[in-house]
């Protein structure tokens, strides 16, 4: 079954919360196996840990709540929160009572845990809605004045230790970002068969863009030139790789070649230098990358392995993306301790 914000549900047909009523009533839905054994009697209902079986009725409500929260509402647990905090402020009967009304709006078979608590479950809210002098549940233990005060310091304690840990987060994550950060970069492969544009703008990021590095006293025209000629084992392949006509040459070269022994161990590293090589000879490429902020870098395309690029079948690492994000904060860095003493990166 689908549902969507507007009301509107898909159970084998397009239909709302009207028609989903209907379909209950004349028995073309049903919400439990009807071939299933029963669940074993429970003896206490104050001492069961098993939630109050699944009807009609509360599959409604649950499909209602759904719709809410879809539309950004309060669901009918967050509605039931909000009059505990009530209460807890005003402790009085009327709110006591509404209280009770907003306890019981929610699914039976989800009221066991409004409270989030494990361990006690929504005990000591059944206690604090159960008159003083009456039994919880009918068969445990009789309430007292006593009782309704510990439910009120449990709740308390609860506002203590969310608020202890509010605190403590805030402490553990000073440095976030106080705003939001820029959405996904996504930085696509794509091919100029006339050549590079001359306001190439963010493609300047991709390792088959032309810019001459030098790195270890050797000269490449592009990162994927670099990458593919250090990755080879044979000199003279490193050569052929060094000086060809383009970066898409490099690579089908360099994945023909006999990679070095230690390739696996050592290849990020490599493309790590490569990078700063690339964005620290190149100052108005390295503007570029700076201008990009804190947005996350997604490097796509075909050529590259999964390795290198972010794929959304989850077998990408992104590598790529996430060296230039690290290459990006390295030159912020270097700026900022130029700013503050020009002489420290002399």
């Amino acid at each position: 079954m689908v549902v969507f914000a507007d009301g509107a549900i898909i159970c084998g047909e397009r239909t709302d919360l009207a028609g989903l009523v209907k379909m209950l009533a004349r028995g073309r839905l049903a919400v439990t196996n009807p071939e299933a054994p029963p669940l074993p009697h429970e003896p206490s209902k104050w001492a069961s840990r098993r939630g109050e079986p699944l009807t009609p009725e509360g599959f409604l409500l649950e499909v209602a709540d759904r719709i809410e929260a879809l539309n950004k509402r309060p669901t009918a647990a967050q509605r039931c929160w909000d009059a505990i905090r009530h209460f807890q402020q005003e402790p009085a009967e009327p709110n006591r009572a509404l209280l009770r009304a907003a306890y019981l709006a929610v699914p039976p078979h989800l009221r066991i845990y409004v409270l989030g608590d494990m361990d006690r479950q929504d005990r000591p809210l059944r206690i604090l809605l159960t008159n003083i002098g009456e039994a919880v549940d009918g068969d445990g233990p009789v309430v007292t004045a006593e009782m309704h005060q510990d439910v009120l310091d449990y709740f308390g304690r609860g506002d203590q230790a969310v608020q202890s840990e509010q605190d403590q987060r805030a402490i553990q994550h000073a440095d976030d970002p106080s705003e939001p950060c820029r959405p996904a970069l996504i930085s696509r492969e794509t091919v100029y068969p006339q050549g590079w544009p001359e306001q190439p703008g963010l493609f300047t990021l991709r390792n088959d863009f032309p810019a001459q590095i030098l790195l270890a006293g050797e000269s490449y025209a592009s990162v994927l030139h670099g990458y593919w000629a250090l990755s080879a084992a044979d000199a003279t392949d490193r050569s052929r790789i060094r000086d060809a006509a383009s970066g898409r040459e490099a690579h089908d070269l360099g994945g023909r070649a006999t990679h070095r022994s230690d390739w696996p161990n050592v290849r990020l590293a490599v493309m790590a230098e490569l990078l700063r090589a690339k964005f620290t000879q190149h100052p108005e490429l390295a503007q570029v990358l700076v201008s990009t902020g804190n947005a996350r870098i997604s490097y796509t395309g075909f050529s590259d392995s999964p390795f290198w690029r972010d794929v959304s079948d989850g077998r990408g690492r992104n590598w790529m993306g996430r060296l230039l994000e690290l290459t990006r904060s390295e030159l912020v860095a270097q700026q900022f301790l130029r700013a503050k003493d020009p002489s420290v990166l002399n």
